[in-house]
């Protein structure tokens, strides 16, 4: 975190950014956006990281694979917030500043995880317990929806045009260091407490963390200033009423891209990071604390490679990265699956995990910046924020109840194509997008 506050300037122009290093309220400023990311990704993943053991808590007694789906459908339900999220809240940066988006998308994720935290059980008050479940994520769905775009366009719009894959490369580090976070709290508890434990109380420890760190992270964002990049272009050209609007009407092409840059990387991530020590648990018959140390390890190892692959997006351009990523990614979908085994080794599951980890740090390395530099400063938040939600609706929301279902139906051996055509489908968009490194922003 530190080398990024060194590099990135002070602020959007070519003349501030040979001004020097950031201040130090910058660099808090910095801090505030790469540390809120976290922790609503945090908020985020966590449920998928205790989707089992919420299916006991919430719905009724019945088939373990009916309460698995039903959990992950609520996990879905999620996603379908996020669009609005993004288009509302995106329209909300664009008119009020990046700041104030930031500010109101922690505190609605901090509320919903907290809800979660301490809502009684199904035996305890019925079929009041999924509802409050259901809110609760429709309201962290709207929240993550609003917070990609704000964080991206924030980070992206403070470095010069020859730093910008680098600072963008710090959204998809927060989001893997979410989903990290999430693993360690899962582990920690799994580890220092019994089955039993974490299935009765241990999980709401989890949601209840996630929910102060929010709240810590929310003073943070509030003692931080506007972005300049934001406070000139209002004093220049005021604001866009209808940013929604704009986008819709003179930016749809560009948001049709964003939609294929982000759509390989969003299935991915759900699949690769955020529910494959899950899968590895249920088909190799791994303890749950080692499979969730095993996410750990390679989510970590994944912390360690995404800033140079964002220097190397700087380096060598946003499109050979972000081909590269699509052809190994579709190459290695169907090894990621038919690999695995029942009595798998811990170093054996290590390496399946971490190679698409590995992977993946080109989506993470070269994404948020391609997808900032396809729109001006108007209408940045809502131009990222809506389409980037729409894919991650369409392609990660779906996943994990596709791919439950499909294994529950004896299908799961076939899960692989569905991937890989994805995959090849990315490679081809990545393809045909312009490249914009070195252009500048408009």
């Amino acid at each position: 975190m530190s080398e990024i506050l060194e590099q990135m300037p002070t602020g959007l122009s070519s003349e501030t950014a040979a001004a020097g290093k950031l201040t130090n309220a910058q660099k808090k400023a910095v801090v505030a956006a790469t540390l809120g990311t976290i922790v609503e990704y945090t908020d985020w993943v966590i449920y998928a990281t205790f989707a089992s053991i919420l299916a006991q808590q919430y719905f009724s007694a019945g088939d373990s694979l009916t309460a698995l789906l039903q959990v992950f459908a609520v996990f879905a339900v999620g996603f379908v917030m996020r669009p609005i999220g993004g288009a509302v809240l995106g329209a909300f940066a664009d008119r009020y500043g990046r700041k104030a988006g930031l500010t109101l998308s922690i505190l609605l994720m901090s509320v919903a995880s907290f809800a979660i935290g301490v809502c009684p059980s199904y035996e305890s008050i019925g079929i009041a317990a999924p509802i409050v479940l259901v809110l609760a994520r429709l309201v962290q769905g709207f929240s993550a929806g609003g917070e990609f775009g704000s964080a991206s366009a924030f980070l992206v719009e403070s470095a010069p045009a020859e730093r910008r894959a680098f600072a963008g490369s710090w959204q998809w580090f927060a989001i893997n260091a979410g989903t990290l976070v999430s693993f360690i709290l899962g582990f920690g508890l799994a580890t220092f407490g019994s089955e039993s434990g974490l299935a009765d109380w241990g999980w709401r420890v989890a949601f209840i963390i996630a929910a102060l760190l929010g709240l810590i992270t929310l003073w943070i964002r509030l003692s931080v200033g506007e972005t300049e990049v934001f406070k000139k272009r209002v004093a220049a050209e005021g604001v866009v009423k209808n940013p929604f609007k704009d986008v819709v009407l003179n930016h749809r092409r560009d948001a049709l891209r964003v939609i294929g840059i982000a759509m390989a990387g969003n299935l991915l991530n759900y699949v690769w990071m955020v529910n494959y020590p899950s899968y590895i648990h249920i088909v190799t018959g791994m303890q749950r604390a080692d499979t969730l140390l095993i996410g750990v390890i390679s989510v970590t190892i994944s912390l360690l490679i995404i800033p140079f692959i964002g220097k190397l997006a700087d380096r060598i351009g946003r499109k050979p990265v972000l081909i590269g990523f699509s052809v190994l990614s579709a190459a290695w979908a169907w090894p990621s699956f038919a690999l695995l085994y029942p009595g798998m080794s811990f170093a054996e599951a290590l390496v399946m995990m971490t190679i698409p980890m590995v992977i993946m740090t080109g989506f993470a390395g070269a994404a948020a910046v391609m997808m900032v530099e396809q729109f001006p400063a108007k209408v940045r938040v809502t131009g990222v924020a809506l389409p980037y939600a729409l894919s991650v609706t369409l392609f990660g929301g779906t996943a994990p109840y596709i791919i439950t279902a499909m294994n529950g139906w004896g299908y799961g051996g076939y899960t692989w194509i569905y991937l890989a055509v994805i995959c090849l489908i990315a490679a081809i968009a990545y393809s045909r997008l312009p490249e914009t490194k070195g252009q500048p922003l408009r």
